[in-house]
């Protein structure tokens, strides 16, 4: 029957009814929060480009690791900012190295309260800024990297990381990992592959936090944004190479390929709402433009609807309370 006897607004008249047919439910459990931890720092620094965001010291970490848990939020990745930095990225192998000590001032913060996961790329350690190894040529030398993240990611799994982050975009990355930890006996360890990353415009402000030394791009290995079925072979691949989720990176601009993703496959999908996502929010709310709260939720809420089980977002304790006084 047409109008008036079908009148659709008749199940949005009031909160109540909106939450009672709402087809996509947002959880704290379902987000994980992205820290820095700076070597070296005795105070937590903030991050201009990134309003909120700090680059933690040791003990700041782990306060704020513990408020995280206490907020229900499903998951932390961890990345490290050192001191000092060289060709072969060695600090994010060395156990002592900011970031595997981070690793172990968490899990030893929070235990199995939260997921504490690592990034594992070597692009916060290397002095050229890339996320692998450089052959003579100037260029990524693609298996020579892959001996560096299996190394990586046992000394990791060392310290006791609960998930691994193999995101720099090599070929065959996932497997070599897989390998590298079941041989050392960490056959437990998660990962969660950076299955589409593309090469995005959106990175700026993370490049910020991490103190990027970044010279020229890294178009050779991070996808094309063109491109959506070269996405799919990538989490296939991916896939049959034993990673246990998949994720696509940025979110917001990519929710087509999330969507196509979710359909593609039956492992967990996680997007990352990455720092441009973030910082424009911020700088619009901060100009009066928009309704911050609400602009937070929604975007969360659409990353959601595309098929993302898991959000990566540095709004993840605020959107945790949010979501509790909201619902």
């Amino acid at each position: 029957m047409p109008y008036p006897e079908i009148r659709p607004r008749r199940l949005r008249r009031n909160p109540a009814l909106r939450r009672l047919v709402a087809e996509t439910r947002l959880s704290p459990a379902e987000l994980v929060l992205p820290m820095f931890v700076k070597e070296g720092l005795s105070e937590p620094r903030p991050i201009a480009s990134m309003p909120g965001v700090l680059q933690h010291s040791r003990d700041s970490l782990r306060k704020a690791a513990a408020e995280a848990a206490q907020a229900g939020v499903g998951g932390i990745m961890l990345f490290g900012v050192p001191t000092a930095k060289d060709a072969t990225g060695s600090g994010g192998i060395d156990p002592n190295g900011v970031l595997n000590v981070a690793i172990r001032d968490v899990v030893g913060e929070v235990g199995d309260a939260t997921v504490v996961m690592s990034d594992l790329c070597l692009d916060e350690f290397t002095s050229h800024g890339h996320c692998g190894l450089l052959a003579e040529d100037g260029t990524v030398d693609n298996d020579a990297t892959l001996a560096a993240y299996a190394e990586m990611a046992v000394a990791q799994a060392a310290a006791g990381v609960h998930v691994v982050g193999p995101s720099g975009m090599m070929d065959g990355q996932v497997g070599v990992v897989r390998r590298a930890l079941d041989a050392a006996g960490h056959q437990d360890t998660s990962i969660l592959a950076y299955a589409v990353k593309y090469a995005s415009g959106f990175y700026g402000p993370f490049r910020e936090a991490v103190e990027s030394s970044l010279e020229g791009d890294r178009r050779t290995y991070q996808q094309d944004p063109t491109n959506l079925r070269e996405s799919l072979r990538e989490v296939e691949l991916d896939v049959a190479e034993g990673a246990d989720m998949v994720m696509v990176k940025p979110a917001l601009p990519y929710l087509d390929v999330v969507a196509a993703v979710r359909a593609a496959v039956d492992v967990p999908v996680a997007a990352y709402q990455i720092s441009g996502e973030y910082a424009m929010v911020e700088a619009a709310a901060a100009n009066g433009w928009l309704d911050r709260e609400r602009v937070i939720l929604e975007t969360l809420t659409s990353i959601r609807r595309a098929g993302a089980q898991i959000t990566l977002t540095y709004w993840a304790v605020e959107a945790a309370h949010l979501l509790r006084r909201n619902y």
